[in-house]
């Protein structure tokens, strides 16, 4: 079960909130709660519902262990062997294949390319596990004796298949106390519903561009139309990322916890160093804490530093999904970061063209991480960077893929991307009649994306998930 369905719009969510709301104490919302994210991920996911369940029980029991003994021998085995297990199962499920398929270039006699259905959200829930025991390992936190709070930090259905990464230590205060008014519900249901149009009217039209360039073949490419795909998709996967964590952390509200923020306007970033403070914050922040700087961080030298970047970019590549593109996509992040890194005012000299620098680079990475090979993505962006005669039948090919509908989304998704949210958050939070005019405002615009979303989805639009990756 996806947010931008019929079935949980009008179905899950409503009956949840409502049975939640009736249960008298936070033990039996935290119970109930547990049953409802598990019949959510069970919905399209029955077999694997018990994968889920496992890893919450290894990592429950591992945490008892690795806080028991902590600081000892005994307890940092406990900690290697629950790392090495729950990265084993996300290698099965999510990395087997790609294995086999790369060995096999090199082999005589090639191995059985192993076919196993990816468990959706696969890659957010065994992250929020393995961030738990490593912070208990680290002494940050207390290894949580219950079992029930446990399971419930890792399925809890808002960020259970497509994030934020939660860290427990986050929400663990709010799992055993929290309280629910009526503001923090009509709030966190405003930011679902805002959330539900980035991914809806936004990311879905925006697909559908990029899906149309992406699928034309390397004779019919051109600058133009290069570079329409390339944007189409950069704002398409801006507004469904964030959408979602949008729509989580409004979810997580009207239960009565606070996520942090995920996206901060990535795409107004004055540099790529800045772009990665700024997107998918709680999957970089997990990287930063679990691997960056347990490697040492920036504290052995330049060369260290420079190799610690690169493995992470790396992982953070691979993380995203089982083929090469992800990697390359990693690693040329990883490179542009490193020489922002070595020279600190190198975006500074760029004055206003480093927002330019900034769109231009993004774009260019997200072609290689949409494109189904290297081969596919170095045509695109050959053909953005290289003209080409744009015939008559090229720019019919153009124009065939663009109509009203969709250059109103392209236009929209380039002023959304800006920070308008927090501009208006910051006229919200002062006194006087403009934010009597952006609150009620506000709330006025959520209920007309509303109705504009459930007329879109029960027309049947498309409404791609792309998650299923991850």
């Amino acid at each position: 079960m996806v947010f931008s369905s019929l079935s949980f719009l009008s179905v899950f969510l409503p009956l949840t909130m409502l049975i939640c709301c009736l249960m008298p104490s936070v033990r039996l919302k935290n119970l109930f709660l547990t049953v409802a994210s598990l019949l959510f991920y069970a919905y399209g996911e029955p077999v694997y519902v018990l994968l889920l369940v496992a890893c919450a029980i290894w990592n429950h029991l591992a945490a008892l262990v690795i806080g028991r003994w902590k600081g000892r021998a005994a307890g940092k085995i406990v900690l290697a062997a629950a790392l090495l297990a729950d990265l084993a199962m996300l290698g099965i499920y999510k990395y087997a294949a790609m294995a086999a398929e790369t060995i096999n270039r090199f082999l005589a006699y090639p191995l059985p390319v192993p076919d196993i259905s990816l468990p959706v959200g696969i890659s957010f829930f065994t992250f929020q596990a393995m961030g738990y025991i490593a912070d208990v390992g680290r002494g940050k936190i207390r290894a949580e004796q219950s079992l029930g709070k446990v399971l419930m930090y890792i399925s809890f259905f808002p960020q259970l298949i497509a994030g934020p990464i939660v860290r427990y230590r986050d929400i663990a205060q709010e799992i055993s106390e929290r309280s629910v008014c009526p503001q923090d519900v009509a709030r966190g249901l405003r930011r679902f519903i805002f959330g539900l149009g980035k991914k809806v009217l936004l990311a879905n039209t925006l697909a559908q561009t990029a899906d149309y360039v992406f699928a034309l073949p390397d004779s019919d490419l051109c600058l133009p139309t290069a570079w329409l795909g390339a944007a189409a998709y950069m704002l398409q996967i801006y507004f469904d990322f964030s959408g979602y964590s949008d729509m989580a952390i409004g979810l997580g509200r009207m239960f009565g916890f606070h996520f942090r923020e995920n996206f901060l306007s990535p795409y107004s970033a004055t540099g790529m160093l800045d772009f990665w403070r700024r997107w998918h914050i709680s999957l970089t922040d997990w990287f930063r804490e679990n691997l960056y700087f347990p490697l040492g961080g920036n504290r052995k030298g330049k060369a260290r530093t420079w190799i610690n970047r690169m493995i992470v970019f790396f992982c953070t590549g691979l993380w995203h999904g089982a083929d090469w593109t992800f990697v390359v996509w990693g690693l040329y992040h990883g490179l542009i970061t490193s020489i922002e890194a070595a020279n600190p005012k190198m975006t500074e000299k760029m004055g206003i063209l480093r927002h330019v620098y900034v769109w231009v680079t993004v774009c260019t990475g997200f072609v290689i991480f949409r494109a189904d090979s290297m081969a596919k993505a170095w045509s695109m962006i050959s053909h953005m960077y290289v003209a080409v005669p744009v015939d008559t039948r090229r720019m019919a090919l153009l124009t065939s893929g663009t109509d009203l509908l969709h250059i109103t989304a392209l236009a929209a998704g380039v002023v959304l991307s800006l920070p308008v949210r927090q501009h208006l958050s910051k006229i919200a939070h002062k006194k006087g009649f403009a934010s009597v005019v952006v609150c009620g405002g506000s709330y006025l615009c959520s209920a007309a994306v509303l109705i504009l979303c459930m007329l879109s989805l029960a027309a049947g639009a498309y409404n791609p998930f792309i998650y299923f990756r991850f």
